[in-house]
């Protein structure tokens, strides 16, 4: 699959790849294909990276219908460049898109836009340890009129921004709060899916933890307030007396492609995994009895992350000594050894770009 290619008058100069901060600095190209009802999606094409057009009365702006994805392109020992499971990323912007009443973008299609813009980009890859191109493909509704129904016309795009090392000092357990007051999503709503404005919800919460010293909040789910759901941004696992839990993917918990990995990597590993309803109160109660062995998130920005410390209805508790456990230091490092190429791939996870 080819796309025609407008290159760029003027490059821009690359970061420091010892000082990239995320989401600052993009590339100087971008992906965009339109769609018209009628039409299907059209146009493919790779242009320099700049502003959108947009009505002030664009769909998207008035009624949030538009979804993303958020994936990776790394640059391996050998100076190639290679992605990490992007048919998941394209299934689940699929699944995302249907939910929010968005055309759904054909998964090969998909998978090749991204790749056609990252090898235009390849010089953007950083290779300094930990570094990565993070891409965020996403779609938006650009209708100019008002009025709560689906739009006729959408604009996909995938933008690339080259980021550091998520842990520039060190893996260090992390302090969360379980949010009792605000919820991130409802069984039926939007949380499985990406979309804007999941996240938009979980701002509120996310300021009020971090005032109170907090890293991240530890979400309930919306109905019963009682069934751990996600932290943060992230899915979460936990260690009870030798055996993964995880929460069930019940409609509210977005399915996480590096929750999947983990999944299977310590399924791989003859460690029994359960994803089912988990309740705050059995975890306090497990921490008590000193069988919460570890905790920690896992998403595509920090692959994992370690949770040292809980807090809940004024207490708290400590999780592993407030150390990375035996079995998240092992997760991210195979994850991570896959991903950069240093480990091998016997699970066939990774796709070559250049």
């Amino acid at each position: 699959m080819e796309f025609p290619i407008t290159r760029a008058n003027t490059l821009k100069p690359k970061p420091d790849p010892k000082t990239l901060v995320f989401g600052r600095s993009f590339t100087d190209h971008m992906f965009l294909m339109n769609y018209e009802t009628g039409k299907g999606w059209y146009d493919g094409r790779i242009v320099p990276y700049g502003p959108i057009s947009l009505e002030p009365c664009a769909m998207v702006l008035h009624y949030a219908q538009e979804v993303f994805e958020g994936m990776k392109a790394y640059r391996t020992p050998d100076g190639g460049v290679q992605l990490f499971r992007p048919y998941e990323n394209a299934r689940r912007f699929r699944s995302s898109c249907e939910r929010l009443c968005i055309p759904p973008i054909d998964e090969e299609l998909f998978v090749e836009a991204v790749k056609e813009l990252v090898k235009v980009e390849a010089d953007w890859v950083p290779s300094e340890p930990g570094t990565s191109l993070y891409i965020r493909p996403f779609v938006i509704a650009t209708d100019p009129t008002l009025g709560v129904h689906a739009s006729h016309t959408y604009l996909f795009a995938i933008i690339l921004c080259p980021v550091g090392a998520y842990y520039a000092e060190g893996i260090n357990p992390v302090k969360i709060y379980v949010e009792d007051e605000d919820v991130r999503a409802v069984r039926g709503g939007t949380g499985f899916t990406k979309c804007g404005g999941n996240y938009a919800a979980s701002i509120r919460a996310g300021e009020r933890a971090e005032e109170k010293g907090y890293s991240q909040v530890l979400w309930l789910d919306g109905v019963e307030r009682k069934y751990i759901e996600e932290v943060g941004s992230m899915n979460v696992m936990f260690q009870v007396n030798g055996t993964v839990i995880t929460p069930k993917l019940t409609g509210s918990v977005l399915p996480g492609i590096t929750r999947k990995s983990c999944v299977e990597l310590i399924q791989s590993w003859g460690i029994p995994v359960e994803e089912r309803l988990i309740t705050a109160q059995e975890l306090f109660d497990a921490a008590e009895a000193g069988k919460l062995d570890e905790a920690w998130g896992t998403g595509t920005a920090a692959v994992v992350s370690p949770i040292g410390e809980m807090t809940w209805e004024g207490k708290s508790i400590e999780v592993c000594g407030g150390r990375i456990g035996a079995l998240t230091q092992k997760l991210y490092d195979t994850l991570t050894g896959i991903q950069w190429g240093t480990l091998p791939d016997p699970h066939g996870w990774t796709v070559k770009v250049c």
